[in-house]
């Protein structure tokens, strides 16, 4: 025999409903908790002040304090210089700044100038006629081919000693030599790492050849020029 259900009894005939009573009745009070408002009683706290002990609160009293009389200053008398009726005194008289119209000026011709001493020592920066490394003479650029001389000398003179390959030295010599009035290399300044090392490149240097000197205003003149070698082991 078949058990027939009522379909009046059926618990799962309103589920929808009852889910959307649920969920607005769980919204409504979630709402009403979230927009929830309370007040204080009393707004004492709201105004706040500062307590101050009367004690701690001390008058200074006011006291007076008489400063020593100074010393009164002494004054000397002026020297007062009584002069002889029959002494003559001599009048300064106060010459005037101004010029004198009717002084004569001297023709331009007839004063001589003296033209400004010439540094001994000019940069080679700043030189007007800088030295001139041999084989640059005809070159558009006289500054770059000495450079480039430079260069190429360091490179052919070049020799790495071999106790500082040993010692494992390297590092760069900084030098600082002038070309003098006549051309020659002089007043060489080095520093590097080792003395070693400064000694190489002072013989580099001493291989210069002699070069045109710089001129200024056509004088010559002593001219420094800087320039680094670098060893650095392979």
């Amino acid at each position: 025999m078949e058990l027939k259900k009522n379909p009046n009894l059926e618990l799962k005939r309103n589920n929808t409903l009852y889910f959307f009573i649920g969920m607005t009745v769980i919204l409504l009070l979630t709402y009403l908790a979230l927009e929830w408002k309370t007040y204080y009683s009393t707004d004492v706290w709201d105004n706040a002040g500062l307590k101050v002990q009367d004690e701690l609160i001390e008058e200074v009293p006011l006291t007076f304090q008489k400063l020593p009389t100074p010393p009164p200053k002494i004054q000397a008398p002026p020297v007062i210089e009584i002069v002889e009726d029959d002494k003559e005194v001599v009048e300064t008289v106060i010459e005037s700044t101004e010029s004198n119209p009717d002084t004569e000026i001297t023709p331009l011709e007839n004063i001589e100038f003296e033209e400004p001493e010439i540094d001994e020592k000019v940069f080679f920066i700043n030189v007007e006629d800088k030295p001139i490394f041999p084989g640059c003479e005809n070159a558009s650029d006289k500054y770059l081919c000495f450079q480039e001389m430079m260069q190429k000398h360091i490179q052919k003179y070049f020799r790495y000693p071999e106790s500082a390959q040993e010692m494992g030295l390297q590092g760069r010599v900084n030098i600082i030599f002038t070309i003098q009035k006549d051309g020659s290399i002089g007043d060489v300044q080095l520093r590097g790492p080792h003395e070693i090392l400064e000694k190489e490149a002072a013989r580099i240097i001493s291989k210069l050849p002699k070069m045109t000197p710089g001129k200024q205003r056509g004088t010559p003149v002593k001219v420094p020029f800087s320039i680094p070698i670098t060893f650095k082991l392979q």
